[in-house]
């Protein structure tokens, strides 16, 4: 990479890298357009990331600052406590417009991760008001990912995100096993055929614990960080049906498969199923300004609000809930994927994609290629002694070729904007390709 005068990087730590390894040799930013960032040394980076699997429009697109500069005039912040300001009521009506039916109570946070513990909160909050205060235990799988809150990471399923904080974590919480099966499913192409049954895990799960002490189960239609996990046909069918059977609430952590992603408004949409709340983030603002939410069902909603004998009827909030240039940026965000189609333009290069990354099958030390709509994971054999190792090398390798990927553990995840080309698809792939003949 070019010589590059770097600022004083010791004041900062960040989040989730190896801190002291990047400082000695830091890839740093400066600049994002279309499917581009710039490096600090002035090279173009073909964005296969998404940022992090946020930018679903596209960097730098000119309506979106123009609507958060605009706001920065106008209504710089507003509280939204006792008090609320307009846009905040038109962002929450143009993303329930998106959501299943039914899920048009929407409430704003700042995160993905603020947004599953606003759901689990509300869950709780629902069956309370329902006379149901003994529904208080949570189900999340294992390898499930939502966020890092406490609640996040206690119906999480990453041990890194957990162990130094096991003692910590909520109580009254199980999990069910993760859906990931090399031997049944290795290089499927969209929803895997096995695994269906997995799901009869959560019938145990209850008899275990009686249906009447449980609140919600919360799962990712796809597992993205961790891995690209592609939920098996009948899977989360199997989910809806003996959740609803029991009276338990259905939570969908949709913060990376909304707003285009899998070439639908959301992964419920494309699966045909509904759950009860779909949490969202990322995409909502194209990541132009930091935004979250959950859809609520309106049934869940209304007992909550109209179920109260007045005065605040749900005690949970953020400062910066609806944050005026969050709204903002929401709006503008959701008109360019409406003007543009992208969700139908994502749904249009899926199988492309799927093609691409495919090809690299019989490529060097690849165990798994999955893949669903414009998301695709290859996992890679762990190098012996050091796990995640050649992912790592592959991440460093193809960003100094010119293409930021994003990996977890030995698995590399592409999830690029939903603007990008054929060609560039074909770069990304290929680029790949050629990193691979060269890592050990």
């Amino acid at each position: 990479m070019s010589q590059h005068q770097h600022p004083d990087l010791s004041h900062l730590w960040m989040p989730f890298t190896a801190n002291q390894q990047f400082k000695k040799d830091p890839r740093l930013l400066v600049g994002a357009k279309g499917m581009y960032y710039t490096a600090a040394g002035g090279e173009q980076i073909l964005d296969a990331t998404a940022g992090l699997w946020c930018v679903n429009a596209g960097h730098g697109r000119e309506e979106i600052s123009a609507a958060i500069a605009q706001q920065t005039q106008t209504l710089d912040y507003a509280p939204s406590f006792q008090i609320g300001h307009e846009d905040s009521f038109r962002a929450a009506k143009a993303v329930a417009q998106l959501m299943p039916k039914g899920l048009d109570r929407i409430f704003f946070t700042n995160s993905g991760s603020e947004a599953i513990d606003t759901a689990l909160k509300i869950a709780i909050a629902y069956h309370r008001a329902r006379g149901d205060a003994q529904r208080t235990r949570l189900i999340g799988r294992e390898r499930g990912y939502h966020g890092v809150g406490f609640g996040g990471i206690s119906v999480g399923g990453i041990s890194n995100n957990r162990k130094n904080f096991s003692s910590l974590l909520l109580p009254h919480v199980d999990h069910l096993p993760h859906t990931h099966h090399l031997e049944k499913n290795a290089f499927s192409r969209g929803q895997p055929a096995w695994g269906a049954h997995l799901a009869d895990e959560l019938e145990n799960i209850i008899a275990l614990h009686d249906p009447s002490t449980i609140a919600a189960v919360v799962v990712e239609p796809m597992a993205g960080s961790t891995g690209v996990l592609v939920p098996p046909k009948g899977y989360l069918e199997k989910l809806r049906e003996i959740t609803a059977k029991h009276g338990i609430l259905l939570i969908f952590d949709e913060v990376i498969t909304a707003f285009g992603r899998l070439g639908y408004n959301t992964a419920s949409e494309m699966l045909g199923i509904t759950p009860d709340l779909i949490t969202l983030a990322k995409g909502i603002s194209n990541a132009a300004v930091p935004a979250g939410a959950v859809a609520v069902h309106r049934d869940l909603h209304d007992a909550i609000v109209h179920g109260s004998a007045g005065g605040i009827e749900f005690f949970h909030g953020y400062t910066y809930s609806a944050h005026p240039l969050a709204t903002a940026a929401i709006l503008a965000t959701l008109d360019i994927y409406a003007r543009e189609e992208l969700f139908m333009r994502a749904r249009r290069l899926s199988p492309y994609l799927e093609q691409a990354a495919h090809a690299l099958r019989d490529s060097r030390h690849v165990m798994d290629i999955r893949n669903i709509g414009l998301v695709a994971g290859i996992e890679l054999s762990p190098r012996p002694g050091a796990a995640g190792a050649r992912a790592a090398e592959a991440f460093e390798k193809c960003f100094d070729r010119g293409v930021l990927i994003r990996y977890t553990a030995d698995t590399i995840a592409i999830s690029p904007p939903l603007i990008v080309t054929e060609g560039q698809i074909d770069q990304i792939f290929n680029t790949l390709a050629e990193v691979l003949k060269t890592i050990d």
